[in-house]
């Protein structure tokens, strides 16, 4: 990284944990001393819709990647203007987010408001106001620099599963700090400069999504169409699938599996739990073979309640889900119970069970649709049983099967490789902003690169 830069003539150890040396003209300060406060925001009121409501930002609309605020999709609430008066947000502020739960939480983030619309901040996300004579865009990075090195991990508590920033101890961090003007030339260079690796990344993120919808039609066209394209073919009467070949047997799943769900042994008795088999959730059909469990259950758990364990090679359907998980399959790969949020499909003679799984990743978005809207859309046995199937032979099952495992290794190898520079670009980009906002790299003399492309017209004064 240091190898393509220029480096400060003079350095100064810093004294600081993490940070170590530093250019000679840098100041060491904490934190609080570039920012006016940490004001907590406030969730107000269900909104009028009468015009006089506020847009409250919250976690969800950080576009974390960009360091920055998601463009739409806000949300609305009626907001006193008492609380307005010092929550209401100004372009250049910070959104630090103080609090939150999940697997998705990343408290001490921070973000930047770059719009001019009226807003404040929701009661999980604090702003801060930089003070005069410290960039904000350079801020956004300092900030962001601390969470992506987890030197800011000694001032989040844990309280119950929801984690809490300890604001005060958080701003005391030590940092050091140029004078603003370099502050700016810094923030340029990274906007430039981590504005690139995006659109890289934007481009391997299209990559993958064209991937993925191509595996997605081979599969659809292998388990609707079969591999001979000059098939005899009829109509289904099934409008996700069209035509099919004429040879094939079409039928309710019901006919070829038996169809049952599981259920959950009662968490308030601690002998069913923490025992030696596996019991799966949901969460865990994931299309892959499922090789383990994220919990397990005791033998009293399953002489005690309706669970039953299935051997491997049985499918799974995930039945309830708002999210992607409903719909989705998984062969067990091992001896196992399930919840009653699966169910569990076992093919008679004349259905292979890694055909069906083919099958059920073609019919994804067509058995959501078949949910019951009255309960969340959630499937149930009885829908699973009644979802129309295409039937080949067994052999032709076995040839379709093998053609596509073939196919989806070139697939999936492309998506990795894919996923692979986006993981490398991203490493870069925390690198470089590190690298830049600590001084190891001296960018004062960066000019952004002149268009190449430009075409100049003369116009007429």
């Amino acid at each position: 990284m240091v190898g393509k830069y220029d480096v400060y003539l003079e350095y100064k150890d810093s004294g600081v944990s993490g940070l170590g040396g530093i250019p000679r003209h840098w100041q060491v300060m904490q934190l609080k001393r570039t920012v006016d406060g940490c004001v907590n925001g406030v969730w107000g009121a269900d909104p009028t819709k009468d015009g006089s409501d506020t847009i409250v930002l919250r976690v969800a609309d950080f576009d974390r990647p960009k360091l920055t605020i998601k463009r739409d999709g806000y949300t609305i609430r009626k907001i006193d203007e008492k609380d307005k008066l010092t929550r209401k947000l100004k372009p250049g502020d910070l959104l630090l987010e103080k609090s939150g739960g999940g697997a998705k939480t990343l408290v001490g983030q921070v973000v930047l408001f770059d719009g001019s619309f009226e807003a404040v901040t929701s009661n999980f996300v604090a702003k801060l106001t930089p003070h005069r004579g410290f960039n904000s865009r350079f801020l956004n990075y300092v900030f962001t620099r601390f969470y992506s090195d987890n030197i800011n991990y000694c001032s989040i508590k844990q309280n119950t599963g929801i984690q809490n920033l300890d604001s005060a101890a958080y701003l005391a961090e030590k940092f050091g700090f140029p004078f603003v003007q370099e502050q700016q030339k810094i923030a340029n260079f990274l906007d430039h400069e981590t504005a690139k690796i995006d659109t890289l990344i934007e481009k391997q993120q299209q990559l993958i999504k064209l991937l993925k919808e191509k595996r997605q039609a081979v599969i659809s066209h292998a388990v609707t169409k079969g591999l001979n394209p000059n098939a005899p073919m009829r109509d289904s009467g099934v409008e996700w699938l069209g035509e099919v070949p004429e040879h094939w047997a079409l039928s309710s799943l019901g006919y070829y599996a038996n169809i049952s769900t599981g259920a959950t042994p009662d968490r308030s008795k601690s002998q069913y739990w923490d025992g030696d088999i596996p019991w799966i959730k949901t969460g865990e059909v994931r299309y892959d073979e499922i090789t383990e469990a994220e919990e397990h259950i005791t033998p009293d758990g399953v002489a005690n309640s309706a669970v039953t364990l299935s051997p491997p090679g049985t499918l799974l359907m995930a039945m309830y889900g708002q999210g992607v998980t409903r719909g989705r399959v998984a062969l067990l790969g091992i001896p196992a119970t399930y919840n009653q949020a699966c169910a569990a499909i076992t093919p008679n003679g004349k259905l292979w069970n890694e055909y069906l799984r083919h099958f059920f990743m073609a019919a994804y978005h067509a058995i959501r649709d078949g949910g019951n809207e009255t309960s969340q859309m959630n499937l149930n046995a009885d829908i699973v049983s009644k979802f129309k199937v295409t039937i080949p032979d067994m052999y032709e099952q076995h040839k379709i099967v093998e053609f596509l495992d073939i196919e989806l290794q070139t697939f999936d190898a492309l998506i990795d490789k894919a996923v692979g520079a986006i993981e490398l670009m991203q490493e870069r980009r925390t690198a470089l902003i590190s690298a830049a906002v600590t001084g190891k790299i001296d960018v004062r003399n960066w000019q952004a690169p002149e268009p190449s492309n430009t075409n100049y017209k003369e116009v007429a004064p």
